[in-house]
């Protein structure tokens, strides 16, 4: 058992398959022609042997009929003429008359006995045949005897035995040379298969050790594969994979460095707050207390905001997360996302615009969908510039509805916009950390969009602004109902 399981990985290589196959082909294909020549080679020698007894034997028949050996076979000529035939072919003659009786036997056995054999009484009827006995290394032929002035008379039948000793020996040859051939096809094809195995596998393996030393952070290169074009396929496709979790991984961890600021600068603001007012010695006025405390509230909010962000993507990972559905009225819905958002563009000094076009009624999770609007919508908002806007427009169709958030922000550079969905991405690191946030925003919205089988797209222009628009199904296609 430990044996095969040993050897269980060796069989199932590439290697060995490839090893296999090589020597099929080349030991098989050489086995059947070495086994159709000697088939053919016989057959062939045997057609020769009989067409030339035939034709020997049909001289002879003639001059029985003329000798009337068949009547008197004392006929010396004849009898001469039958006993060195016999030599010849190592063989036996017998000569049979209509009524199947033996009228002779060179070898004496069977002289005046009745003989009844298939191929005999077909010979009678006026066929020639032949039979070739391997068991015992002879040919038997018989021919019929005619009349020479009648060819329809059928006088009797000549049976020729003939020993095929120097066909076996040939056959015995050439069976030699067949073996041989297999044996020389069988080391050929084990070399060649080692080779070509060896060949084949090489790139095969190369691109595993590379991805090896990729898996275990020993280089960062990419895999270059020759020779094979699937086999680059495969590299470019891993490339790609790789470059993609590359990407990822260093998001991650400027993921982690950015939150891990976030989260400490207000802990930080808090307890130096936290120490002045219990620096504070008597006679301090309320006033100053209640900044104080304002300054708290306002770091605990912020350091709020981050958590939330994190437990809303996490919520919306997991797989077949839960969505309460339920018709919703779109328009209302924005309006009440811009009347939050408000204070926060007054403050901004940014002029917040809405135009529907029409009611729009849509099968969505309020909460959800909410969140990845007002989002967006604070997006416009934090990154613009004072007296700045932020357009918000509704429209729909028989089949989805369409809202599109447009603002004359600082914009997004070309080289981003493919990213900037990517979770913990983030566009200007350095503005970024001054506006506050986790780049998690628009990855939160992606996923809540898509959760609700619908769309996004971005265009900008640096200096000039940004715009997204959103397409969702007004009625909410179920996941057994979404076609792959």
């Amino acid at each position: 058992m430990n044996v095969l399981n040993k050897l269980k990985p060796k069989l199932q290589s590439f290697r060995f398959h490839i090893a296999l196959l090589i020597l099929c082909m080349g030991i098989i294909p050489s086995f059947v022609i070495a086994h159709l020549f000697i088939y053919y080679f016989e057959q062939r020698s045997l057609s020769s042997e009989e067409l030339a007894i035939s034709s020997q034997a049909q001289l002879l028949s003639n001059q029985i009929v003329t000798s009337g050996y068949l009547q008197d076979n004392s006929v010396e000529s004849v009898n001469t003429q039958l006993k060195a035939l016999g030599n010849i072919y190592s063989g036996r003659i017998m000569v049979i008359d209509s009524k199947m009786k033996v009228v002779k036997d060179t070898y004496n056995m069977y002289d005046g006995r009745t003989i009844v054999w298939q191929n005999v009484i077909e010979s009678a009827s006026g066929a020639f045949r032949s039979y070739y006995d391997a068991q015992n290394h002879c040919v038997i032929v018989t021919v019929p005897i005619t009349d020479p002035t009648d060819t329809s008379v059928i006088a009797g039948v000549l049976l020729v035995n003939k020993t095929t000793g120097s066909l076996e020996q040939n056959m015995e040859y050439y069976r030699s040379i067949g073996v041989i051939i297999g044996l020389i096809s069988v080391i050929l094809s084990t070399i060649l298969a080692l080779a070509f195995s060896r060949r084949y596998v090489t790139p095969i393996r190369k691109m595993a050790q590379s991805i090896e030393h990729m898996n275990q952070g020993l280089t960062h290169q990419e895999l270059e594969v020759s020779g094979y074009t699937e086999l680059q396929k495969v590299a470019e496709q891993f490339n790609a994979y790789a470059d993609s979790m590359y990407k990822v991984d260093e998001s991650r961890q400027e993921f982690v460095s950015n939150v891990s600021h976030e989260l400490k600068t207000p802990l930080t603001s808090m307890k130096v707050l936290a120490d002045s007012i219990n620096s504070m010695g008597d006679g301090v006025p309320v006033e100053l207390y209640q900044e104080f405390m304002n300054d708290i509230t306002n770091e605990i909010d912020r350091e709020t905001s981050i958590i939330n962000d994190l437990l809303s993507l996490v919520r919306m990972d997991k797989s077949g997360a839960n969505l309460n559905i339920a018709p919703v009225n779109l328009n209302e819905l924005i309006e009440l996302i811009l009347k939050r958002l408000k204070p926060i563009a007054e403050k901004q000094e940014v002029e917040l615009v809405m135009e529907s076009f029409r009611p729009v009624t849509v099968e969505i999770d309020e909460v959800k969908f909410s969140l990845a609007i007002s989002n967006l919508i604070e997006n416009g908002i934090k990154y613009n510039n004072p007296g700045g806007f932020v357009h918000v427009s509704l429209n729909a169709d028989h089949r989805y509805c369409y809202i599109r958030v447009e603002d004359s922000g600082m914009g997004i550079p070309q080289e981003s916009l493919d990213f900037i969905f990517d979770r913990f991405y983030r566009v200007d690191k350095s503005h970024s950390r001054e506006i506050g946030g986790t780049g998690l925003g628009l990855a939160i919205t992606k996923n809540a969009i898509n959760m609700h089988h619908g769309e996004i797209k971005v265009s900008s222009v640096v200096g000039e602004g940004t715009t997204f628009d959103v397409r969702v199904p007004l009625n909410y296609i179920k996941p057994e109902e979404n076609p792959s």
